[in-house]
Formats: C-alpha cells, structure tokens, sequence
C-alpha cells in the first residue's frame, strides 16, 4: 500500500509528460520547439543538486518519508500554478520548480526499496515498483488522450495533475514508513569488496610459487559506468523530447493519437517490467552485461526511425509506433539493472549521484533534441540519438568486462 502515492503520481507525470510540450508549442502558449527543449533542459538542470542533495540529506538523517512527502505536497500546488498563466517564461521557471521537486523523491524512493529488501531481491523489488508506476504513467497517458479527446482545457488538465498529488502526499502519510535500521546497502558494498578480495586470494593459491600469472584480478571500471549512464540519459534525452511533437507536427497526428501511441509505448514499459520481475525469480541477476546489450539496442531502434521521415506512409507510421513501443521495453530492462548496479557500486550518503547523472544527461539532451530538430530536422535527432547510444554501449561494454 505504500507505493499508492508514488502510482497516483506517476500517472499526473504520465499526462505531464506528452501534455507539456503540446501545450507549449500549441496557440494557447504560441512557444516553439525551442522553447520545449529550453524548458526541459533548464529544469533539469535545476534537478542536479537537488538530486544529489536529497540523496545526502536523507541517508544523513536516516529519514526517508519526509522527503516524499516534501515532493507531492509542493507539486500539487506548482502544477495549479502552472495553469494560471500562459507566459513562456513564467511556464519555464514554474516548470523548473515542478522537475526539482519531483526528483525529491526519487533517492529516498530507492533507498526505501533497497532497505526493505535484502540484496537478492532488489531486481524483483525494484522491477515491481517501477511495473506499478508505469502503469501509473499508462493510466495517465489514457487520461491525456480522454481529455484531448473531449476537448478539455489545458487547465482542467493541470487541475487534475494537481488533485492528483494531493491524494498522492494523503496516501503517503498514511503507508509510508521509514525503515528502522539501515543495513542492507552497507551489506551488499561488503560483500562485493570480500568478492573481491576472494578472487585475488584464489588466484594466489593457484601459483604458491610465485610464478607469472596468466590470469588478471580486475576491479569494476565505476568511471566506465558512470560515463555509459550519462551518456544514455543523453541519447533518451535527445530522442524523445521533440518525440511528441515528431508525431504531431511532422507526421499529422492528432493529440488524442500521440497520447494513444505513448500509452503503447507505457505499455511496452509494463510489460519490460514485467518479464524482469519473472526473470529474477527463475535467473541469477546479470545487469552488467544487459545494460551494455539494451544500450545497442536503442541505438538500432532510435536510428529505424529515420524511416518514417523518409517514406511519409501509414506503414512507415506503423513502424514507428512499434519501434517506440520496443523503446520503452528496453528502457525498463535497462532501469532496473542500473538501479540494482548503482545501490551496490556507491556508499550511503551518494546515492543521490544515480539521479545526478541521468540529470546531467537529460538535461543536456533536452536541449539539443528539439535544437536539432527545430534547425536541421528530425532526421538528424535520430541520428544523433542513435550515435550517443552507440557510445554508451561501448562504455558499458568497458564496464561489463571482468
């Protein structure tokens, strides 16, 4: 029952998520897909010490709950402000506000997850969760293409998405409880340098003499990962933020249908989710080498979509539903391998830096997707997207390596 807040929640930034930048560049507001990506970027940016902030802060005091409460109480009133006015610069910096305050509670959300499970059961643990959550965004996303659908104002819209918090900040006070020890993080961190120290010592009762070893004892390349990371939160970054208006404005769809593919796309979500959370209870956990397989995966799927741009059709069309819809699968596998890596890879006190680097990431991506697609076209997004996936496959290709 403690996840209710974080499902109702979801599903207001499930709707957020498509409505924002149709609203943005729609007659109401009059902005550009500069201004979307301007928009996005800055607020991300603004998530940056924020994240790592929280991260600290919470593992500090040892108190989760009140960091979760902070972030859907503030955002239930942001997201009323932000219906009141249609100026592109106020939007921006409410809008900046509403990204801080959302990533809020993000670290203490994972470290609950963490906590309350013991280290064999964060894949499922964390598979679960998102599962829930992304059928919160579905849920959402089916709202955005009701109300578009119907014709309901954008105010009405950021009304919902605020009552939404609201109930999202009750129910939180109501389950959820911090938990009344923290071990399990510390546990896994030792366990893995005693791993570790094993293999080296193994190694040296191989050769008592003292002979040349043929064999190497190599330590996680960290650095590798972290760079694979951001440099995947950039390519996601650069590829769906003018995704929404790809679809609108490039190939004609109506609103209520770009908010009926992003339901697919959710859906393609769930079901990663899903198949994660059954192959953990039958499958020893193998992140590294999945977060490096679904890093090239994105980048085949990102550079497909150059053909919808080139063969304008209903086929071409079609294919491109069905790549977004393998997208969002392959961000689910993709999610919970990390999020399993980086609760072992960094100490108590960091883990605000796993949301740091998607923020980096992200925040630069936001920026230069809709800048290349406003100034060269959308061909050369995908392009673009496809060659940073590349390189973050490569990384953790470095980092996957024993």
């Amino acid at each position: 029952m403690w996840l209710l807040g974080f499902f109702l929640h979801e599903m207001a930034f499930g709707l957020l998520s498509i409505f924002v930048p149709l609203y943005v560049t729609s007659s109401v507001v009059g902005g550009s897909l500069v201004d979307v990506g301007l928009m996005v970027s800055l607020a991300t940016f603004a998530t940056i010490p924020f994240s790592y902030f929280s991260g600290y802060a919470c593992d500090k005091t040892g108190r989760y709950k009140p960091f979760i409460l902070l972030s859907f109480s503030v955002l239930s009133i942001l997201l009323y402000l932000f219906s009141s006015t249609a100026n592109v610069m106020v939007l921006t910096v409410i809008y900046a506000l509403i990204a801080v305050f959302h990533v809020a509670h993000e670290t203490p959300k994972n470290v609950l997850i963490a906590e309350w499970h013991s280290r064999e059961e964060w894949e499922k643990s964390f598979a679960s969760y998102e599962m829930l959550t992304e059928l919160g965004v579905l849920i959402g996303l089916v709202l955005g293409f009701v109300t578009s659908l119907y014709g309901f104002s954008g105010y009405v819209i950021l009304l919902l998405c605020s009552a939404l918090n609201v109930i999202a900040f009750v129910s939180s006070i109501v389950f959820v409880v911090d938990p009344p020890l923290i071990l399990e993080r510390g546990l896994a961190g030792m366990e893995r340098t005693l791993s570790y120290a094993q293999r080296g010592i193994t190694m040296m009762l191989k050769n008592p003499e003292g002979q040349a070893m043929t064999e190497r004892l190599k330590s996680e390349n960290a650095t590798a990962y972290f760079v694979g990371l951001t440099l995947f939160s950039l390519a996601s970054a650069t590829f769906f933020t003018p995704i929404p208006v790809f679809f609108s404005q490039k190939l004609g769809l109506a609103s209520s249908v770009v908010f009926a593919i992003f339901v697919l796309n959710a859906a393609g979500g769930c079901s990663g989710y899903y198949y994660v959370r059954r192959k953990a209870q039958t499958q020893p956990s193998g992140e590294k080498h999945t977060v490096m397989n679904i890093a090239l995966a994105r980048s085949l799927l990102a550079f497909s979509l150059i053909m919808p741009i080139v063969y304008l059709s209903t086929l071409t069309t079609g294919l491109a539903v069905v790549m977004l819809v393998l997208m969002g699968f392959a961000y689910s596998v993709f999610l919970i391998g990390t999020l399993s890596i980086s609760m072992e890879v960094l100490p108590q006190g960091k883990a605000g830096l796993f949301n740091v680097l998607i923020g980096v990431g992200g925040a630069v991506g936001c920026l230069i997707g809709p800048l290349i697609a406003n100034t060269y076209g959308f061909l050369y997004v995908f392009v673009v997207a496809s060659a940073i996936f590349l390189l973050s496959f490569l990384a953790f290709r470095i980092f996957a390596r024993d």
